[in-house]
């Protein structure tokens, strides 16, 4: 019987998976969290509304290319190895970030600026598709069974570490620089400094071991030789259960977070500067629920902490968008932080339990196939179908009501899910 050295993972190597996913979500946040700024330096022609309806196109579109690069990954770290997927996927993430950083505005060579930054999203997307799901493969793959779900909550918590960052730099930015020199230089900062975080987790990533998992599939000649037809035909119902737990955390945390500062921007409640400090404080939050979630996972297990969080979703975000709608400082900050301590509780339990609904022969092209699309159509395309409606019809109320929806049609297929958590 194996040991539970030879079954898990160097300690270092799971500091470091879980600390990639800093670079991932400092990326898009960031995105998300300038949108107002970008929109007036890449798409100047388009009007203050369409503008920032357009660079929210950007980032939808961003996340649609998020499951095309998660099945291209997905095959080859079902094949070569989760080592391989994670350095290659940091490393085209660090080129992009790096070509964002520098590219030309519309005042310098017009609507090519928008053309080439919505392209640099769309390799960024690419590349992010094969990030988080080789994450918490390797994280689950590498930790202990009866702590599975603290560890891969970990991938959660740090990612959220990213997007503390990316607000914190966001804020920082647009506090400091007049406007005249944001929009001339200033935007630019924020994006340095990612290029240069990515740059330093891959060169820290080229010394994580494989997966041990993996590695004692591949010595024992298990592995598929086509492993998204492999999953198809065998573990279907495991992806869609993924695919359902990913769109309520997908829609919580997209809807419930990341769009927050849009939404008090663009309506007028809060300035750019205090809606991406109020950011700052929701990211603390998410960051410290995150860990007691996942240990209360592997106590109790992941079907009712996902069900009692389900439930939670259905209830809480339309009166809490009815805080943030009142444009009162006091009220926005409290509607913002909880609705961050849900979002931060789901994506903890999801992350580990969609990973343990597909073997590890297929777990990365099933992840590819259920959670990344989900996080496509429910995370990349929420902010931008959300400030649609909210900006043609006036309905502040609307992002709220559309997590209610998604958490009321994922409900009854979580009390079908079956039970993963270990009981060894």
């Amino acid at each position: 019987m194996p040991s539970d050295r030879e079954t898990t993972a160097d300690r270092r190597s799971l500091v470091l998976a879980a600390l990639s996913t800093v670079v991932e979500w400092y990326d898009f946040t960031l995105f998300l969290y300038m949108a107002t700024v970008l929109s007036r330096v890449f798409f100047p022609a388009d009007g203050a509304q369409d503008a920032v309806l357009t660079a929210l196109l950007g980032f939808a579109m961003a996340y649609l290319m998020r499951p095309v690069g998660a099945l291209v990954f997905g095959h080859f770290g079902d094949r070569r190895g989760r080592r391989a997927t994670l350095l290659a996927s940091m490393g085209i993430m660090t080129l992009a970030m790096l070509l964002t950083a520098l590219l030309p505005t519309a005042a310098q060579i017009g609507p090519l600026a928008g053309v080439l930054l919505l392209g640099l999203r769309c390799v960024m997307g690419f590349a992010v598709g094969g990030e988080y799901t080789g994450v918490v493969a390797y994280l689950l793959e590498g930790a202990p069974a009866h702590r599975r779900g603290f560890v891969t909550s970990l991938a959660a918590a740090t990612s959220e570490v990213g997007g503390l960052l990316a607000a914190g730099m966001a804020a920082l930015t647009v506090s400091i620089l007049p406007a005249p020199e944001l929009d001339n230089w200033g935007w630019r900062i924020p994006f340095f400094v990612g290029a240069g975080l990515a740059g330093l987790i891959l060169l820290a990533r080229s010394a994580m071991a494989e997966s041990p998992e993996f590695a004692a599939n591949r010595q024992a000649g298990t592995l598929a030789r086509r492993p998204l037809a492999h999953t198809l035909r065998h573990y279907r119902p495991g992806v869609l259960r993924g695919f359902a737990i990913s769109a309520l955390g997908s829609i919580t945390y997209y809807v419930g977070i990341t769009y927050v500062p849009v939404f008090l921007t663009s309506s007028g409640s809060l300035s750019e500067a205090h809606a991406l400090q109020m950011a700052t404080v929701a990211g603390l939050a998410v960051i410290a629920v995150t860990p007691f979630v996942g240990l209360l996972s592997d106590r109790v297990g992941r079907r009712p902490v996902l069900i009692g969080l389900a439930l939670l979703s259905a209830a809480a975000p339309y009166p809490l968008f009815r805080l943030l709608a009142d444009a009162s400082a006091s009220g926005a900050l409290a509607g913002a932080v909880l609705l961050a301590l849900l979002a931060g509780g789901v994506s903890a339990v999801g992350a580990v339990a969609t990973a343990e609904q597909i073997p590890a022969e297929g777990r990365l092209s099933g992840l590819a196939l259920g959670a990344t699309t989900a996080t496509a159509l429910f995370g990349g395309m929420t902010p931008w179908l959300a400030q649609t409606v909210v900006a043609r019809t006036g309905m502040v109320l609307c992002p709220g009501m559309m997590i209610t929806v998604v958490a009321l049609c994922v409900l009854p297929v979580l009390f079908l899910t079956p039970e993963t958590r270990s009981v060894t």
